[in-house]
């Protein structure tokens, strides 16, 4: 496997408000040459781009490589997009992580014989708020790219897969997603813009669907918002909505989120950001924001050795995997795949 981190923006052209020295990149996992028994000349393979979520305010290490691996795994080049988040929800993202997705997506498509992607497929997978990232260029695909080594390239994915999705700005919205990206005043266009099953047409990429009906964070009616629009544009489509499970499941198998530390890269803007609040250096954070953080994020301390006899402390959020779960939700990704092969 062959693993490398690109910063997907030049010097000089990223220039959100709240960065605090990150710059938007892509994670590759891509396959050797001559892996599988392929020749060089047919080792091209299809690409996914996964997308996590995290409201807008961070982004969830579960959701992205676990996930590109369970991807990699089944013969996929796969790419982890860390995009664009305000922990601080001080300063509005506004159009920018659309701009990332889009851009990462021109980077790939102009690198296509480097990355091993040259004539196939190139796919998005988003999770939740980062659905809503991978639904923004699903239906937003035309964004323009000022850079004029991009400006030529398609930023249109060739499929979508939306786990879990917040799609609308309306009655089943996911508030703080909404406030996180808009800002607490947003204009009628930009709630528009941005509901997305609004803005379906009979161009937008097939996709692929899934929610549970228990979801108590981002209501099951989002995801059914999107299939009908899909639906009513001749827009190709898969819909799964399974009976149980919660909010975030992520690959929904064969691991719990206690404990999850691969692909924590994918937090380097929130521990930036945290840090430049907790030194003063925060931009535009409310002195309740920033008690907020610190509480969230308290400064790391020595505790004492535990002695014998003492009850372990449980983490503040711990899964195991259900079996039940595992046993239908756990199947998206081999649903996702064989719908992603018919395309």
């Amino acid at each position: 496997m062959k693993q490398f981190r690109r910063d997907i923006w030049e010097d000089g052209e990223y220039t959100y408000a709240a960065a605090y020295g990150f710059t938007p990149n892509v994670r590759a996992f891509l396959h050797e040459p001559g892996e599988d028994g392929a020749t060089e000349d047919s080792a091209m393979r299809d690409a996914m781009l996964v997308v996590p979520g995290g409201g807008y305010c961070m982004l969830a290490a579960h959701e992205g490589e676990p996930v590109a691996k369970a991807f990699y795994e089944s013969g996929m080049n796969v790419f982890v997009l860390t995009y664009t988040t305000d922990i601080t929800m001080s300063v509005p993202l506004k159009d920018q992580p659309l701009r990332d997705i889009a851009r990462a997506i021109r980077v790939l498509r102009k690198n296509a014989a480097e990355y091993g992607i040259e004539g196939k497929k190139i796919a998005v997978c988003g999770f939740s708020a980062g659905a809503h990232v991978a639904g923004s260029v699903t239906v937003h695909w035309d964004v323009a790219d000022t850079n004029p080594a991009y400006a030529d390239v398609s930023a249109r994915p060739d499929a979508s897969l939306l786990c879990y999705p917040v799609i609308t700005s309306g009655k089943f919205t996911h508030e703080y997603s909404m406030l996180a990206l808009l800002g607490p005043n947003p204009t009628e266009e930009e709630l528009a813009y941005y509901s997305l099953e609004k803005n379906v047409t009979k161009d937008t990429p097939p996709t692929f669907l899934w929610q549970t009906q228990t979801d108590t964070v981002v209501p099951v009616e989002n995801s059914y918002l999107f299939a009908q629009a899909l639906r009513e544009n001749g827009v190709p489509f898969a819909h799964y909505v399974f009976p149980e499970g919660f909010h975030g499941l992520g690959l929904s198998k064969g691991f719990g989120h206690d404990g999850w530390t691969d692909g924590s890269y994918v937090m380097e803007q929130v521990n930036n950001a945290v840090a430049a609040v907790k030194a003063g250096r925060g931009v535009n954070v409310s002195e309740r924001r920033v008690a907020e953080l610190k509480a969230q994020f308290p400064d790391k301390r020595e505790e004492p050795a535990p002695k014998d006899g003492d009850a372990k402390e449980e983490p503040a959020f711990t899964w195991k995997p259900d079996p039940t779960l595992t046993r239908d939700v756990g199947l998206w990704s081999d649903l996702a795949k064989v719908w992603f092969a018919r395309l």
